[in-house]
């Protein structure tokens, strides 16, 4: 058996979307005070608004990388609206896994960083 199950043992090991925009739109860092998780998340827009790409890179928990990668898939093609109006349990039920009490900031940790970037931005 998996810890975590499939898709998060997936997006750890290969994570999708790692690394820096040249010019991102939006850019915010966030960090879990609790276990020391850092993540910092790019958005590139398009002209219409619509997210044309997304990276994230840190030093994160196996939960907080899956969930940072799959949250960038989930972003991509969205218009901003979507994106920061996007619920966290969506990610949460993304990540198709039973994540404990204790584990949750480490699940949502690259979520509230998106969040408090496009809020940041004014979008």
């Amino acid at each position: 058996m998996i810890p975590y199950g499939e898709v998060i043992h997936d997006h750890s090991r290969h994570p999708r979307n790692v690394g820096s925009l040249d010019a991102p739109d939006i850019r915010r860092e966030g960090y879990n005070p609790f276990c020391g998780d850092r993540v910092r998340i790019e958005l590139a827009l398009a002209p219409d608004g619509t997210v044309r790409d997304a990276r994230f890179q840190g030093d994160l928990c196996v939960i907080a990388k899956a969930a940072a990668s799959v949250l960038t898939e989930l972003v991509i093609g969205l218009p901003i609206e979507g994106a920061r109006d996007l619920p966290e349990e969506r990610l949460l039920e993304a990540l198709r896994a039973e994540i404990q009490p204790a584990r949750r900031k480490c699940a949502l940790l690259a979520f509230e960083t998106l969040q408090s970037g496009i809020k940041e931005s004014g979008r």
